[in-house]
């Protein structure tokens, strides 16, 4: 039987080694998942990225969980459906931005969070909260701006519970 994966996607400034990432993956494989990040640093273009992505997917078996961080956070949600997650869990997520190919994707949302600072100067927290409150999903608005690294030791907390809700990975 295949492990389930959890598949983290960066933000548009940021790499697949980046804290919030390792501190995730830690968690997750503490919870029994396989990880995996991909380098999506040669291109800005959220289309590219989602298409990056579904390629690199295209042979996924078992459960998969989505994380996504900022402009990764798009591509989590747009993959979502596509790639049928278990689960998508977004940092800051670039969500009702005008300029990307679309403003609210549709997600699983028994099983989709937010987690958002207050304090983001990139992306507002109400574009967060327009977009929880019309798919129906878990946000959690948290003291932070929109890099969220000072609040690495409750992203880990809260990642946890959300592993635990989307259940075992096999």
């Amino acid at each position: 039987m295949t492990r389930g994966l959890v598949h983290f996607m960066h933000g548009k400034e940021s790499g697949p080694g980046g804290s919030k990432i390792v501190a995730l993956a830690a968690v997750a494989q503490q919870h029994g998942w396989d990880t995996a990040s991909l380098d999506y640093s040669h291109t800005t273009d959220p289309a590219a990225r989602l298409a990056q992505l579904m390629d690199a997917c295209a042979g996924v078996r078992g459960p998969l969980l989505l994380v996504g961080s900022s402009m990764g956070g798009w591509v989590a949600a747009e993959a979502s459906m596509r790639l049928n997650a278990r689960g998508v869990f977004l940092l800051a997520p670039a969500l009702g931005i005008p300029a990307y190919p679309s403003q609210e994707p549709a997600v699983p949302a028994a099983h989709t969070e937010i987690v958002h600072g207050w304090d983001d100067e990139v992306i507002p927290c109400g574009n967060a909260i327009h977009f929880a409150r019309l798919r129906g999903c878990t946000l959690h608005l948290v003291q932070g701006d929109h890099r969220l690294n000072a609040g690495i030791p409750l992203l880990r907390e809260l990642f946890g519970a959300f592993l635990a809700r989307c259940g075992a990975p096999a």
